[in-house]
């Protein structure tokens, strides 16, 4: 799973499963793909893939496939069939799959706002991100509204038996930085269906807002490092690294007294230019608080300035993962015992995997 999710993986058909993921936030370029019994997320259409020594052939009418390594069998694997909710639409005619996708294959994700203050200025926008790629392209609307979210979370558990939900956004502002939106909307899908709920934004100006989020049924909470160390941030991601770490640290600490120990994670893109032993570092000290640190490939998506960037190295991803498995393990962090988000669903990274 390492080695697929850094080197991507060549199709046959390219119509296989569920159609890749462009633009957005979250897996884009990617597809799901199911392999030794777990869902995970796979880049399929990234120049890195183009190159990849795995291929998957043309599924067989059990819809198994046949991934090889520079022409040698490895295993069989499967794609996850497209979710029945995304035949419906909104009374007013919006498509539910323009409002929440299927990542992986039970867990509901939308972005709320499909824009960011910071995403039209380079100077000031995170090189990798492509959250208006998919609005530009009708994929997807700009704001999705909380009876909307209701609508399809319902549908979604109804129809494709999701189990859990990720509700992140754009940037609006800087101040609470999505943190309303957020409660709006998880109190929207929660009057409508039981479905525990990820709240995914940056650090707001004022910790009241993690007790505002718990209440309006936020059960955990993402806010995403992605880079760990000050320089990498302020090239890569040079808007947001005007919330320095200490500020994020900070508001880990006031996050998890109110949502718990391992209720409150955070996103970190490996291979952007921090070192293995920065990570594992940072990483350290986010266990020691509670927070459990999800560490991914940086996988580059078409369009933006970094497409050509390298994915990390396999090895490298192993030099980290490992470690950072045996410290959860041994700090009784689990992925499997969250209530929600990336890090439960885990299709992004093979973290889990190392946690045993």
């Amino acid at each position: 799973m390492t080695e697929l999710q850094s080197l991507g993986l060549r199709l046959e058909d390219a119509e296989s499963g569920m159609a890749v993921r462009r633009g957005g936030a979250g897996p884009s370029d990617h597809k799901a793909v199911s392999i030794g019994g777990k869902t995970v997320m796979v880049p399929i259409t990234t120049i890195g893939a183009a190159k990849s020594p795995f291929t998957a052939s043309t599924p067989d009418q059990h819809g198994i496939s046949i991934i090889r390594r520079d022409g040698r069998v490895i295993d069989s694997i499967a794609f996850p069939r497209r979710p029945r909710f995304y035949d419906l639409k909104t009374e007013d005619g919006v498509p539910y799959s323009h409002i929440a996708t299927l990542h992986a294959s039970d867990v509901l994700a939308t972005t709320v706002l499909q824009s960011c203050i910071r995403y039209g200025n380079r100077k000031k926008s995170c090189q990798f991100c492509a959250i208006v790629q998919s609005l530009k392209a009708g994929r997807t609307i700009l704001r999705k509204t909380p009876e909307q979210l209701a609508e399809v979370a319902r549908a979604a558990v109804e129809l494709d038996g999701v189990k859990h939900m990720v509700i992140t956004t754009g940037t609006p502002n800087l101040s609470d930085r999505g943190a309303a939106i957020l409660c709006e909307s998880a109190r929207a899908v929660k009057a409508a269906v039981a479905l525990p709920i990820q709240g995914q934004c940056e650090p707001p100006d004022d910790d009241s807002w993690f007790g505002l989020m718990k209440k309006a049924g936020i059960d955990s909470l993402g806010m995403h490092l992605e880079a760990v160390t000050s320089k990498v941030r302020a090239r890569i991601m040079p808007g947001k690294a005007g919330v320095p770490l200490e500020r994020y640290m900070d508001a880990f600490d006031a996050a998890v007294a109110v949502f718990g120990r391992g209720e409150v994670s955070t996103y970190i893109l490996a291979g952007l230019g921090d070192s293995a032993e920065a990570i594992l570092s940072v990483c350290e000290q986010l266990i020691g608080k509670g927070v459990y640190p999800f560490v991914v490939p940086f996988i580059p998506i078409t369009g933006t300035p970094l497409a050509d960037h390298p994915s990390p190295d396999p090895r490298f991803m192993r030099d980290i993962l490992q470690p950072l498995g045996a410290m959860l393990k041994q700090a009784g962090l689990r992925s499997a015992d969250m209530k929600a988000g990336c890090a439960k669903c885990g299709a992004c990274s093979a973290l889990s995997s190392y946690e045993i």
